[in-house]
């Protein structure tokens, strides 16, 4: 068990900066690195990142405090700490919701984490070059993503290293396991962020990419993107599937709630802004070596990172050398994000086995390893290999899809609304407030705060799951 441990004798954070690595790192994964940057080229370049910021802090933040202040409450994972603020009501039913959420997305999440560690390998081996003969390179690595998704093996292989590394971190614990990977992981991804910026502005056509995307276009800004910024802000900090309450349950009672979010949103923030960064330099550069159409290259989700991201490294300056160093970083950037963010989820899951149901931690994790593995390979086998869970068995969607959107589009989502209803309407306010106050005695921005998380908080993330419905199922 941890050296440091609170009065529940649960593990604790060593530091504020141990928390605040930890929580952006769960934030920070694969929707920062490649998801943030497609949508905002889909939707209009720098108008939508200023939307996006604008509803990270006026209305995600809110929420994570909330989540914050309820973990450090409760002291227990989402199920425990919501039973122990109000005893005897179902609402403990929201955080069972988060944490049944975050077990399924972590079982086709790790499927996606899986593809970037056999990325990451086949840069590092020189893989990712177009062998002599092959004609047309864009066809050659959809062939090569096509047949790695459509072979079970590597498929379910690389699942199990990436859930195996992940559920060796948490089993060991809050310090010697998640805090002490996390200052080792984080730092890692600064750099690596920092060495592919640096490589990405410099090349040809890198102006265009980065005017596109930071200089605001307020033509581009509809009530629909406004509404797409708003779910692009949530689903970012994971909001809603109890990770921060989670994490929150092991900050020391005199920890300052408000300016640790504020940290936290800062730094995850800041990464999805440095995705932008790397990915738009590099797409026009494209578009200005070949004139291709930026529509065309990022309208084709994964493809976009497995198929046209290495066409595109073929063919920057500096021969296969360049490609391998590029590569490398890029794929290696992408497995530690995936990986920052999986060891959050799997605490949430270990944390309620280890809270309401008394058992182990390493016992507790590994169960729940175990478990989440073997609910991965049915997403693993959905895209070809097993026919009834490919796309047209499963409601006209694959498995695999089926799962992102009962998630993403509506546990998220009705997860974060519950929450937020939860602090502003039934807990209280005034003792919220009460909780935030032990470690900030002058909590300045409180009524800001209530009027954020009781009124516009709801009503935002009512409008994301109105849209989220009519969109699944309006058309």
């Amino acid at each position: 068990m941890d050296a440091n441990l609170n009065k529940n004798g649960r593990g604790s954070w060593n530091s504020r900066l141990a928390f605040v690595l930890a929580a952006a790192g769960s934030a920070v994964g694969l929707g920062n690195i490649w998801g943030f940057p497609t949508v905002t080229a889909q939707h209009g370049g720098g108008g939508f990142v200023l939307l996006y910021l604008a509803c990270i802090l006026l209305v995600a933040l809110p929420v994570m405090l909330a989540e914050m202040v309820i973990g450090r409450a409760g002291e227990k994972n989402p199920v425990g700490a919501l039973k122990h603020l109000k005893p005897g009501t179902p609402w403990y039913l929201v955080g069972a919701l988060g944490v049944i959420t975050g077990l399924i997305i972590l079982s086709f999440y790790t499927v996606i984490a899986g593809w970037t560690v056999y990325y990451f390998i086949q840069a590092m081996g020189g893989a990712l070059t177009v062998p002599p003969g092959a004609e047309d390179s864009a066809a050659y690595f959809a062939g090569m993503f096509r047949d790695m998704i459509a072979n079970p093996g590597y498929e379910i292989l690389f699942v199990a290293v990436f859930m195996i590394a992940t559920t060796a971190i948490v089993a060991v614990g809050i310090q010697k396991g998640i805090e002490r990977s996390i200052k080792i992981m984080m730092p890692l991804l600064f750099l690596l962020l920092a060495f592919l910026i640096f490589r990405s502005v410099t090349l040809e056509g890198a102006g265009a990419g980065i005017r596109f995307y930071l200089i605001p276009d307020l033509t581009a800004i509809t009530p629909g993107v406004i509404v797409l910024a708003l779910g692009q802000a949530f689903f970012s900090l994971s909001l809603g599937m109890g990770v921060m309450i989670t994490y929150g349950s092991y900050l020391s009672k005199d920890e300052c709630l408000p300016s640790s979010a504020g940290y936290v949103v800062a730094t995850d923030s800041l990464i999805a802004i440095c995705a932008g960064l790397i990915v738009f330099p590099v797409i026009f550069f494209m578009i200005s070596a070949h004139g291709a159409d930026l529509n065309d290259l990022v309208a084709t989700g994964a493809g976009l990172v497995f198929v046209i991201f290495p066409q595109i490294l073929t063919e920057l300056p500096g021969g296969t050398a360049a490609t391998l160093v590029f590569g490398s970083a890029f794929f290696l950037l992408l497995a530690i994000a995936a990986l920052t963010s999986a060891i959050s989820i799997l605490e949430v899951v270990t944390a309620h086995l280890v809270d309401d149901w008394k058992i182990p931690r390493k016992r507790a994790a590994w169960g729940a390893g175990t478990v989440i593995f073997i609910l991965a390979i049915p997403s693993a086998l959905s895209h070809g290999a097993v026919g009834w869970l490919s796309e047209g068995g499963w409601f006209g969607i694959s498995f695999f899809d089926l799962l992102y959107i009962l998630t993403f589009r509506f546990f998220l989502p009705i997860g974060a609304l519950g929450l937020a209803l939860f602090v502003g309407w039934v807990w209280g306010l005034e003792k919220a407030s009460e909780e935030i106050r032990t470690g900030t005695p002058a909590f300045r921005l409180e009524r800001l705060w209530h009027l954020m998380i009781r009124y516009i908080a709801p009503v935002a993330i009512t409008i994301i799951l109105i849209a989220q419905i009519v969109d699944v199922f309006g058309g």
